[in-house]
């Protein structure tokens, strides 16, 4: 996988203030949100998308989406609601080449799922 600002992020490259690291997961809030809750969820394993995962892969999105329950806990989104989202691919959205999931909230969100 190509090198980018995830791996740079977990190697500790790149200075980011976490709010959950463990051997497989970090997370840390997007710097360029789209929310006002706007936290991605990272494995520490570089997986290009979920396109890319092998099945031996497949626990790390249970955990990744544990942890986004809770972070949403832990900054007091729950009750009201969140959006978690993973972009596959150029057509889906993904930006950076490492699986990511995003944890959107604080407020009321739009649908925005159209075709460009």
């Amino acid at each position: 996988m190509q090198d980018n600002i995830f791996l740079k992020i977990i190697r500790k490259e790149i200075k980011t203030d976490f709010l959950y690291e463990d051997d497989e997961v970090l997370a840390f809030y997007d710097i360029h949100p789209i929310a006002p809750v706007h936290v991605l969820i990272i494995p520490k394993k570089p997986i290009q998308s979920i396109a890319q995962m092998s099945e031996e892969d497949s626990p790390i999105i249970g955990k990744m989406f544990w942890v986004a329950r809770n972070i949403a806990k832990d900054l007091n989104i729950s009750e009201k609601g969140y959006k978690l989202l993973i972009r596959v691919g150029k057509d889906g959205g993904q930006e950076v080449p490492h699986l990511h999931l995003h944890l959107l909230g604080g407020a009321r969100l739009a649908e925005n799922i159209h075709p460009v």
